[in-house]
């Protein structure tokens, strides 16, 4: 009997036979472009990312104090990670001082107050991190050139066994308190935030306000020459944290922090690179790093609100136990504009030191 085969049967049968053949060929994945605005358009893979970091070997940064936001743990976390040496550049570097120093010494990457990093940004490179979408639209360069990875509002610390809990900012001013600013507001970002705090009011900040307030606590006695000398200390909330945490652990329990009044004054550091980075793929994984979730969760471990909390929290990625170390506040976030901080600083620039000799 002769047997007939239709062309379609023969076509069928072949079709079945390549789905089950074993690939002759593999994707072949662009070069890698050190210099890419994404981990997708320079490396195509995290992997790729890393072994060209590695290959770099090394990752230089500026301006990253040990025990700020718990960069101590996180450059260490970085380092053994991925194989990467982090070499730490003058770690109490202002922001200013950063851009300052840059040519000379010539960072990877940034860690910046947001007015120094929109004044500056010509100088960084674009770079977009995988979390971008979860960045607020008003705390990143729509280039990507700079991005918030963390904040905090402004609070105080004191000394419970000195001093009774402050209400408000105004209660500084009564007897027996013993105030200090982190540094000279002219210079430092964390003081500057410290004389728009005690600003607030009808209107919003007013730094001649908060000259005036610190004029006041001169007169009343109650403004420290230094930090040691305090028993109240005007800061960031991760920062406050970290003191009271440091001081629990030097056998003093007594401090404690807390976000004064219905409004508190919020403000983020953002993060960028050097458009002449030295590493340009160690410093894009150092980005990628920070904005992962395990590197926004060991921010917070140093106190600070990461900036990309609530789509851990709606993920069930943040850290639960660490966010409830946070100091508690139910106070409106209130945040100034770059053009609010140019034209405080300027004014005290001209006026911190005339108040301060009346």
């Amino acid at each position: 009997m002769t047997v007939r085969i239709s062309a379609a049967a023969v076509l069928l049968v072949a079709t079945i036979a390549g789905c089950g053949a074993p690939a002759t060929e593999t994707r072949q994945l662009p070069p890698v472009k050190v210099d890419a605005a994404s981990m997708l358009e320079g490396f195509s893979t995290m992997d790729r990312l890393v072994e060209a970091a590695r290959k770099e070997g090394t990752l230089t940064v500026i301006g990253l104090p040990r025990d700020w936001i718990n960069y101590g743990e996180i450059i260490d976390t970085f380092s053994r990670e991925y194989g990467v040496k982090v070499d730490q550049l003058e770690p109490g570097a202002s922001s200013e001082r950063e851009i300052q120093a840059a040519g000379r010494l010539r960072p990877d990457v940034f860690d910046l107050s947001l007015e120094v990093a929109v004044a500056h940004a010509g100088s960084f490179a674009p770079y977009r991190v995988q979390g971008w979408q979860d960045i607020p639209d008003r705390v990143k360069d729509p280039a990507g050139r700079w991005y918030a990875g963390y904040g905090g509002y402004m609070s105080i610390a004191y000394d419970s066994s000195k001093v009774a809990a402050p209400s408000s900012y105004a209660d500084l001013l009564k007897p027996g308190y013993r105030v200090a600013l982190p540094g000279d507001p002219r210079q430092s970002a964390a003081a500057f935030g410290g004389v728009m705090a005690v600003s607030l009011g009808d209107g919003g900040a007013r730094v001649e306000r908060g000259v005036e307030f610190f004029d006041r606590l001169r007169k009343a006695g109650n403004l420290a020459p230094a930090e040691r000398a305090a028993n109240a200390v005007i800061d960031w909330d991760y920062q406050n944290a970290a003191r009271a945490a440091a001081a629990a652990g030097a056998g003093r329990p007594g401090w404690k922090v807390v976000v004064p009044g219905g409004t508190a004054l919020g403000g983020y550091y953002v993060q960028a690179i050097s458009r002449n980075a030295p590493h340009p793929a160690a410093a894009r994984l150092w980005e990628e790093f920070l904005f992962s979730d395990r590197g926004q969760n060991l921010m917070m471990k140093g106190y600070a609100r990461p900036v990309r909390t609530e789509a851990l929290r709606m993920r069930g990625a943040l850290d639960q136990a660490l966010a409830a170390k946070l100091p508690a506040t139910r106070a409106e976030p209130v945040y100034l504009t770059v053009s609010e901080i140019d034209a405080a600083k300027g004014y005290l620039r001209h006026r911190w030191d005339a108040k301060k000799a009346d």
